[in-house]
């Protein structure tokens, strides 16, 4: 595997993420944001916050798929959320753990999560943008 996950001592361990990725692959790839739309461009989750951070997720599998890679090589997810309060936790934790399921993979990552205003379509109400590494 190209990335490996780590709490380094000396660093809270959460159990959500990890704090850093150590990866040893040859080749980058910087994934644009993934949000709630199926392969036709149709909205899916509309007003639901789990089902929209689903269908990101799983968008990133896809993507990576086509270039010979998986979820598995996510080094760094950035996940901007709407109008962000820590009472939307456990949907994006519901999201995140649905996704994984189909996906068959760890989700757990280095990640930064930033609440904004707003998105690029006002249906939307999370991103996520994925760097991962490939060998």
């Amino acid at each position: 595997m190209t990335v490996t996950l780590v709490n380094p001592d000396g660093l809270p361990k959460p159990e959500v993420y990890r704090q850093l990725s150590i990866a040893t692959g040859s080749r980058l790839v910087f994934l644009a944001g993934q949000v709630a739309r199926d392969a036709e461009g149709g909205r899916v989750g509309e007003g639901d916050l789990a089902a929209q951070v689903e269908q990101a997720y799983l968008n990133i599998g896809t993507a990576l798929a086509e270039v010979g890679g998986s979820f598995d090589d996510v080094a760094k997810l950035t996940i901007y959320v709407v109008d962000w309060t820590p009472d939307k936790m456990p949907l994006l934790g519901e999201g995140v753990s649905r996704a994984a399921a189909k996906l068959g993979v760890d989700p757990v990552k280095p990640i930064t999560l930033l609440g904004v205003a707003a998105l690029g379509e006002p249906d939307l109400l999370v991103e996520v943008e994925a760097t991962a590494v490939l060998d």
